[in-house]
């Protein structure tokens, strides 16, 4: 049975350029999103966990592979989609989290991972294992990287459930969520540097007896000249890539995943996806537009309560991120001020971390409690809520809000005409 991911190259290397969504996230309202837009668009829905989120250790999500299937079809029986329309991807598939551990301890919990993401049906699997382990330099040479990624498809492959799973490679892996300081100029992957990962991979996949995995390689990792840092974009520029682009004329089964693509403009989506970065990833903006909501319905049943905003939902995530840095200390800086915003506001957005925390939870389950029952005039929609969200419960313009942007991808991953 053909995956049906392999579409995406052979309708790009046929001159009618195709993408397709992958959704990173673990958020529920942003997966039920997610899988609600599917069954309204008729399109396959990409769902993927990274790897630090979800493994046999739990991750930061308390789920393994079989745990976050679970999960994810649970939802999808809430939102009325078949799960044959569902993907499953594990991204960032290598040693990243046991990175601390030797190379040779790391390596093999991460084979232990893999085993558990493709026994558990995930059928898209990204291998990075760029990263150096304990005694290593940061970065690997691409030979070791290669040689590493094989021997993990080797245990995906035998471990594999009833689909044929597709694979993603590349070395040149954007920093997940976000860079962390103020942003330039953004290197774009050469075609040397291509050409070359293609042919190591292809190399230590032949002496891993991986040859049939390796037809599955659907897609390489680049980047493209797009980024994201707290407070800028750096929005996707055609001519910067067109070298680039063209180096797929040589790679017949195979697009590029664009890896950072969240607060692209409509058309710098579409730009990417008729330029072969067929495979369009986002998790940050999902769960910012849900923050955004979030806030303002907090602001919304203060007014219906009659008084100005008091911002208690805010008040309560800064409490508990306060209590808890770890998420955020690490990746912001600054003085009081630009933490404060950079906690709230960074596009990056690491408070999306401590939604799960149990006095998050309750914050949010006041403010539904609080909206129970109450109609939003139309003024108050207006002020608070804008004219981009619809619904009238709680819970639909949480979902709207999410869906918003689901739909700007939509639409740039449509069929088009290739660029000129």
């Amino acid at each position: 049975m053909t995956h049906p991911l392999s579409a995406i190259p052979s309708a790009f290397h046929a001159g009618n350029p195709v993408g397709i969504t992958s959704v990173c996230s673990a958020h529920p309202v942003v997966i039920e999103a997610a899988l609600r837009h599917a069954k309204e668009t008729g399109e396959l829905a990409l769902i993927e966990a990274t790897c630090n989120q979800v493994n046999q250790d739990g991750g930061y999500t308390g789920m393994t592979p079989t745990d976050f299937r679970a999960f994810v079809e649970a939802i999808a029986e809430k939102a009325g989609l078949a799960t044959d329309r569902i993907i499953l991807g594990g991204d960032h598939l290598g040693p990243n989290p046991f990175k601390d551990l030797p190379a040779d301890e790391a390596m093999a919990k991460a084979e232990v991972m893999i085993a558990g993401y493709s026994a558990a049906g995930f059928t898209k699997l990204h291998l990075d294992t760029s990263m150096g382990c304990a005694g290593e330099a940061v970065a690997l040479p691409d030979e070791i990287t290669a040689e590493r990624a094989a021997r993990l498809a080797v245990i995906a492959e035998e471990t594999k459930a009833a689909v044929d799973p597709v694979y993603v490679i590349g070395t040149e892996v954007p920093v997940p969520g976000g860079a962390l300081e103020e942003l330039g100029e953004i290197a774009v992957t050469t075609p040397a540097a291509v050409r070359r990962t293609y042919e190591v991979h292809c190399d230590a996949f032949a002496t891993a007896g991986a040859q049939e995995a390796f037809c599955r390689v659907i897609a390489l990792v680049v980047q493209p000249g797009v980024e994201f840092g707290h407070a800028d974009v750096i929005q996707f520029e055609p001519r910067k890539a067109r070298e680039l682009a063209g180096s797929l004329s040589g790679m017949p089964g195979i697009v590029f995943e664009a890896h950072s693509t969240d607060y692209q403009t409509p058309e710098s989506l579409g730009a990417l996806v008729e330029n072969g970065f067929a495979i369009l990833k986002v998790g940050p903006w999902l769960t910012f537009a849900l923050r955004e909501a979030l806030y303002a319905l907090d602001s919304v049943a203060d007014v219906l309560d009659g008084h100005p905003p008091q911002g208690r939902l805010m008040a309560a995530m800064e409490e508990v991120m306060l209590e808890s840095p770890d998420y955020w200390t690490k990746y912001y800086e600054g003085n009081a001020r630009q933490l404060w915003l950079q906690r709230h506001f960074s596009y990056s957005d690491r408070l999306r971390y401590y939604w799960p925390d149990p006095k998050a939870e309750a914050a949010v389950s006041h403010l539904r409690e609080r909206l129970s029952g109450k109609a939003i005039p139309q003024t108050v929609r207006s002020q608070y809520l804008g004219g981009e969200t619809s619904g009238d419960s709680t819970d639909e313009i949480l979902l709207a809000a999410v869906q918003n942007v689901l739909r700007g991808y939509w639409h740039a991953c449509r069929a088009r005409q290739p660029a000129r």
